[in-house]
């Protein structure tokens, strides 16, 4: 039985000669989403800083502007640097600290879930009860008054909740990028690690 064992262990151990492609999915999939954050950001400036630093209807910042500037130059140039992988475990701390502030300051009190669907969830607020009661509304109203099976074609009616989800994913993402790097072969940092031999 441990022979058995042994040898499925060693057959699982082989696929870490393409352990690479683990980064590169990470960097890869992550690449675009900052990029559109940080784009969208730039596009509307003017108004993403207001919206930082408003204390009535934004997140009620200090520096606005400044914060505006430094979120989105790091999700554009973060976006950048993780395709290419280039400085990937350095990118990773200031994209982490954009996830953790965009949590606290723009989610954390709409409670766990990035879409309104479960009101008994664990970790639900009073804006996830409000954001489902919403949901159920506009399910009514478009089974009423619209083309209910054709709008649901493709998936179910969904209502944004806004909860720090997708932040904590995105979080734990970086954070595993900031333990194990950017990856074998397809990165700028094993190029540069396998010439300077100073541990990218």
């Amino acid at each position: 039985m441990m022979k058995l064992l042994c040898t499925m262990q060693k057959m699982l151990n082989g696929t870490r000669a393409v352990d690479f492609l683990a980064p590169l999915a990470l960097r890869l999939y992550l690449a675009p989403i900052f990029f559109m954050a940080g784009y969208n950001k730039f596009s509307h400036f003017e108004s993403t800083a207001q919206w930082f630093g408003n204390p009535d209807w934004g997140l009620g910042l200090p520096f606005p502007e400044v914060m505006a500037f430094l979120a989105t130059s790091t999700e554009l140039v973060g976006a950048v640097l993780l395709v290419i992988g280039l400085g990937v475990r350095w990118i990773s701390i200031p994209l982490m600290v954009t996830m953790i502030v965009a949590a606290v300051t723009a989610h954390w009190q709409n409670g766990w879930s990035a879409i309104a669907d479960n009101t008994f969830w664990l970790f639900s607020t009073e804006r996830t009860q409000g954001a489902a009661e919403r949901l159920a509304k506009a399910k009514e109203i478009l089974q009423e008054h619209g083309n209910y099976e054709w709008l649901t074609e493709s998936g179910n009616f969904v209502v944004s909740n806004n909860g720090i989800e997708f932040a904590a994913t995105y979080f734990i993402m970086l954070l595993v990028l900031f333990f194990i790097g950017s990856g074998k072969y397809f990165s700028v940092d094993h190029w540069l690690e396998n010439k300077f031999k100073c541990g990218f």
